[in-house]
């Protein structure tokens, strides 16, 4: 074992668990149905988010700058959601709350990765609406596939490298006491609080990670739409204001269901419930990923001729191998 100076001067042992132990919730009888409810949540997630991605694929009509970052979007929630609910039926139905140290560090990082990317996601969305509803005739201009492409690589490089910090962080903690873990994954948080040296550094993330990768992001794209609607205001008709704000609902439905819940969790941090925490970022983990290809699909207009057509397609080759 290694042996290092603590913040307060004294000498302690440096002790690294085998392994973690999720504990879930606390007292809420017949809670299993509520990880049965989030598999069937998963599933329609995972059938709906394949869906978007393949017309996507398919539909060359829809290999636009916008259409990066919704299949970017479906990727990550796809991800996310197969990185996080499998697991979690693991643990809490079949009875496997502990789990190894490095298993719960590689456990967090795709969590939070994955969490934080539909934030930055909803990001370059909504500035791709802000281009096209302010700048429309520049709009082929700014809003190329180079910029967008890399607009969402210079999301997922800052989101990496800002996780990694953060699990880096937490293998130079010492856990001698507790390793029982208040969540329903191996989340950050809960982590850092278990440690029995300095864990500052680690409290100093955990405040500026919400402000960098939630609080800043919903400010832009609130901002961004407080300036659309001004500039609607002094340029177009009520009538076209309407039109081209409409474009803009399924998106602000997003960013209505991501953002409340997560924000509410990482303001309030250890003040909030350990169960209300977990009901809040499950929820958070499982229904974007759930309702963005449903939103999408209703709301864009792209999108339902470009699955009708496909639909057409395949079933006229259908007619005609059977003539």
């Amino acid at each position: 074992m290694e042996f290092f100076n603590s913040a307060l001067g004294k000498n302690i042992t440096f002790v690294r668990p085998a392994y973690f132990i999720i504990s879930g919730f606390i007292g809420i009888p017949n809670i299993k149905f509520y990880y049965v409810f989030l598999f069937f949540v998963y599933i329609v997630s995972v059938l709906g988010n394949t869906i978007v991605m393949a017309v996507i694929c398919l539909d060359r009509n829809l290999r636009t700058p916008k259409y990066i970052a919704v299949f970017n979007l479906a990727f990550v929630d796809l991800f996310g959601n197969s990185a996080l609910v499998p697991k979690l039926l693991d643990i809490f139905l079949f009875n496997h709350r502990y789990i190894p140290y490095n298993d719960c560090l590689a456990f967090l990082f795709f969590c939070y990765t994955c969490l934080s990317m539909q934030a930055l996601n909803l990001v370059a969305l909504s500035y791709d609406r802000l281009v096209a509803i302010i700048f429309p005739l520049h709009y082929q201009v700014k809003m190329t596939h180079r910029f967008m492409f890399s607009l969402i690589a210079s999301f997922w490089v800052f989101v990496i490298i800002a996780v990694l910090i953060a699990v880096g962080l937490i293998t130079r903690l010492s856990f001698c006491e507790s390793v029982v873990i208040n969540s329903y994954f191996c989340d950050h948080g809960q982590i850092y609080r278990l440690a029995c040296n300095d864990h500052y550094p680690n409290y100093v993330l955990s405040c500026l990670y919400p402000v960098l990768i939630f609080w800043l992001p919903l400010l832009f794209i609130l901002l961004s739409y407080l300036y659309i609607g001004c500039t609607l205001a002094k340029v177009a008709t009520v009538q076209q204001g309407l039109k081209a704000f409409k474009t803009c609902i399924g998106h602000l439905s997003l960013v209505a269901i991501y953002f409340i819940p997560l924000l509410i969790t990482f303001t309030l941090m250890e003040n909030i419930h350990p169960n209300a925490r977990i009901i809040n970022l499950s929820l958070t983990s499982v229904f974007p990923p759930m309702l963005n290809p449903i939103i999408y699909v209703l709301q864009t207009q792209e999108i339902k001729e470009s699955i009708k057509k496909l639909f057409k397609i395949r079933v006229q080759s259908k007619i005609t191998t059977t003539m």
